[in-house]
């Protein structure tokens, strides 16, 4: 059990540090909710910072629930469709097509507004951690490193506090790595590990972006 985000990250950036060998770090944090637990991490272990926007793929009548997700960077695209769930749910080619169109706007929007207080780094060959606050599925990670790789050939790997064992495995069939710092067995919700799981609003996500560069001037 994590008190927040915040003590989750200084955890999993010590945790990190002595897992990865010396090299150039970057940690890019997933908003909203990973930017928190990626300032800590980074200040941890002294790696540089930055921000990438995945965004999942919503189904028809039920936003919370993901079809797949979309990341961008460089110029690359990675575009990951769960085909068996979009087939049981019966959604048209015409949603998803305009669904996708949806998330690469939303995609730039955030990608803009987070350039704001925090400026793009260098990436290419570069060793490239993700982090967010948990993962369930991890679909919108799972685009994320996928892109990373195109874009910014190098070793890139999702780092989170909180995962259940069975993505962490699933991760490593596909050949991504997967670092959680707790695989607890028992995992229906990244939020139950927490005991301050509250919403992270842009503002919030921001202001620690910006504290973050004042502290590295």
């Amino acid at each position: 059990m994590f008190v927040d985000r915040h003590e989750a990250g200084k955890a999993l950036g010590k945790w990190l540090k002595e897992r990865l060998p010396p090299a150039d770090v970057v940690v890019l944090g997933i908003p909203r909710g990973g930017v928190i637990v990626a300032v800590a991490a980074a200040e941890a272990m002294e790696a540089s910072l930055d921000v990438i926007v995945p965004r999942k793929i919503r189904a028809p009548a039920h936003p919370e629930l993901a079809i797949g997700a979309v990341a961008m960077a460089g110029g690359e695209r990675i575009i990951l469709l769960d085909d068996d769930l979009i087939e049981r749910l019966r959604v048209p080619g015409d949603y998803l097509d305009e669904e996708i169109r949806r998330q690469r706007t939303e995609i730039a929007r955030r990608s803009d507004l987070y350039r704001r207080a925090w400026p793009e780094q260098q990436l290419a060959g570069r060793t490239i951690v993700i982090v967010d606050d948990g993962v369930a599925t991890g679909q919108t990670a799972r685009a994320a490193a996928l892109v990373m790789k195109r874009a910014a050939p190098g070793e890139a790997l999702i780092a989170v506090p909180v995962a259940p064992p069975e993505t962490v495995g699933a991760f490593a069939a596909e050949g991504l790595r997967l670092e959680a710092l707790a695989t607890p067995p028992h995992f229906v919700a990244v939020g139950q590990f927490y005991e301050d799981f509250h919403a992270v609003s842009d503002e919030e996500a921001l202001e620690a972006l910006s504290r973050a560069r004042i502290r590295a001037r």
